[in-house]
């Protein structure tokens, strides 16, 4: 291994045998398997992305931001949230980047509704979610800064009120990363989990030089922070209990995160992934005291004992075996990680034997998720790339600063193909990507994607795929649980095909999306069987539904309702 400003590189012998191990996995695709088409001009999105820089290359400009694909008014149309980086010391612009809220209309159309909403925060934006804090019955807004975060509490009228003095979360003036809500204790209010990055001032700046040229510095080149934990009091106001929780216990370099049920014992527990250093499993006991066992599981570090310039991660069960998989993304010259879900507590990084990192090796990756693109039954994974340095160029002849994003298909057998040349013009795109959502956004049954781009204008990708098989959607009421069933496990059977999924709330590289679940059916008609475990709850238990439609869910009704006629105000 090579180190380099403080982030890890493999070595020559490593990435050819990483390389060969990859082409074992690579499949001829002669067809359009996927078609993720590029419709961005036509939505009337206009947002521009800005990271705050004046040339003095502050690190904290390399890692912004994140998104949020959330339904804001209840209409059953998801709506997209974009963060926004700050003029940092030196900069100027003639109107300030502000964080920017569109309104889904519905045909692809998209209107700025940010104004009117009351979201446009200013600060410099790096990690959202989106969650029912209040058990109010529509979704409110955290956004983690570097600097003071922001709550924003939904008014169910199109608008929303900082509420951030009184809810007690501003936490300080730090670095911020990923943003989870969870339900820690099961007593069906939300719990915060703010992850931080770095301990950064400008007084402690540094710049790194390659072959003379400036560059961003590391991660390694500043201290490491501990990450945060607020318990919802139930009054619309939350403590600290970082310390209490054992979470203040270790500090590391925070990326992104995702609260999941791993090891199937009724309670979420916390998977950070931390930028070269190893990651953090937090074991929750169900009383919402944390063991970190990042290590112990298998997690921490790859199939080669190394840490990884780990970014975003995700959950969800590739190969149908009733457990969900972590997948995470990295640095340049780092395969993205693949780690299977043994069942009895660990898990196997798999990256190699599965494909799971074809066409990876080179670039940054960010934003990802395991995503049922063609409704097969199975997931496929779209990985953002674009380099973190915007001149790598000049100093390395085998990276690019813009770059073509990746879309792995799922064989069915547990392997991965890339398909990114067969994957339509959106996958043509070559830009500094860095967030990424997914979900339904024009409501047809499949799965859309949408980009945040570094310094540029976000891609949004409608999915066109050739139709592999039918479809069921789930959104989640919670009654006696928290309202929009966050962590809640959902599993589905349809004859011989069972999967499993839980909402989350944040996920990704900083981001929030997919809180409506997306289950893939193939060929089968018919759903036997659906079955929902509520966090501090018990479980519901529905038969013989119908496919290719969305449901809504609600806690202690046997009988499912269409969620058309269910969110409409």
């Amino acid at each position: 291994m090579v180190a380099m400003n403080g982030r890890v590189f493999a070595s020559s012998a490593t990435q050819w045998c990483a390389l060969a191990l990859l082409c074992l996995c690579v499949a001829t695709v002669t067809a359009e398997t996927f078609v993720l088409t590029d419709v961005t001009e036509e939505t009337g999105v206009a947002f521009t992305h800005a990271d705050g820089s004046s040339g003095k290359r502050y690190i904290v400009e390399s890692v912004t931001s994140g998104l949020a694909l959330f339904d804001y008014d209840n209409d059953g149309d998801i709506d997209i949230y974009f963060l926004n980086g700050a003029p940092l010391k030196g900069a100027t612009y003639d109107t300030a980047p502000k964080n920017t809220l569109y309104r889904n209309d519905g045909n692809w159309k998209f209107t700025d509704v940010t104004n009117h909403a009351g979201v446009g925060d200013t600060g410099f934006g790096l990690g959202v979610a989106a969650a029912d804090y209040d058990n109010d019955g529509d979704l409110d807004l955290y956004v983690n800064n570097y600097g003071p975060n922001v709550l924003y509490r939904n008014e169910g009228d199109g608008t929303f009120a900082d509420v951030t003095a009184q809810a007690g979360v501003a936490n300080g003036h730090k670095v911020g990363a990923a943003v989870l809500f969870l339900d820690m204790d099961g007593d069906a209010d939300l719990d915060l989990f703010v992850a931080n990055y770095l301990d950064f001032t400008y007084e402690n700046h540094r710049m790194r030089t390659s072959k003379g040229i400036p560059m961003y510095a590391g991660p390694m080149d500043f201290p490491p922070m501990a990450n945060d934990l607020f318990r919802n009091n139930g009054s619309g106001t939350f403590t600290d209990v970082s310390v209490a929780s054992g979470v203040a216990e270790h500090k590391g370099w925070g990326m992104g995160g995702v609260a999941a049920d791993f090891d199937r014992d009724g309670d979420t527990d916390v998977h950070i992934v931390n930028d070269v250093y190893a990651n953090f499993l937090f074991v929750n006991d169900g009383t919402g005291k944390f063991e970190e066992d990042g290590l112990l599981a298998g997690l921490a570090y790859d199939i080669q004992g190394d840490d990884q310039g780990s970014m975003g991660v995700d959950c969800g069960d590739y190969d149908n075996d009733g457990w969900l998989d972590f997948y995470q993304t990295s640095y340049a010259e780092e395969l993205t990680a693949l780690y299977r879900n043994l069942g009895d507590g660990t898990f196997d990084d798999v990256t190699m034997i599965t494909g799971a990192g074809a066409g990876t090796l080179a670039h940054v990756t960010w934003g990802t998720s395991l995503v049922d693109f063609d409704n097969d039954g199975d997931r496929d994974i779209f990985v953002a790339c674009g380099h973190l340095q915007d001149n790598v160029e000049l100093y390395n002849n085998n990276a690019v600063t813009a770059a073509r994003n990746i879309l792995l298909m799922n064989t069915g057998n547990g392997r991965f193909v890339n398909v990114s040349d067969q994957g339509g013009d959106g996958m043509k795109v070559r830009l500094r990507s860095r967030a990424a959502g997914f979900d339904d956004l024009d409501n047809d049954g499949d799965v859309d994607v949408v980009v945040l781009n570094a310094r540029g204008r976000p891609t949004i990708l409608r999915n066109d795929s050739p139709r592999q098989g039918h479809w069921l959607q789930v959104r989640l009421r919670g009654v006696k649980t928290n309202r929009n069933g966050v962590g809640a496990r959902v599993k589905v059977i349809a004859a011989d095909l069972t999967q499993v999924d839980e909402v989350h709330s944040g996920r990704g590289y900083q981001s929030h999306y997919g809180s409506r679940l997306h289950f893939g059916l193939g060929p089968r008609t018919t759903v036997d069987r659906v079955e929902v475990s509520w966090i501090g709850g018990g479980t519901d238990v529905y038969r013989n539904i119908k496919v290719d439609r969305c449901l809504l869910l609600v806690e202690g009704k046997s009988t499912p309702a269409p969620v058309e006629a269910a969110t409409r105000p």
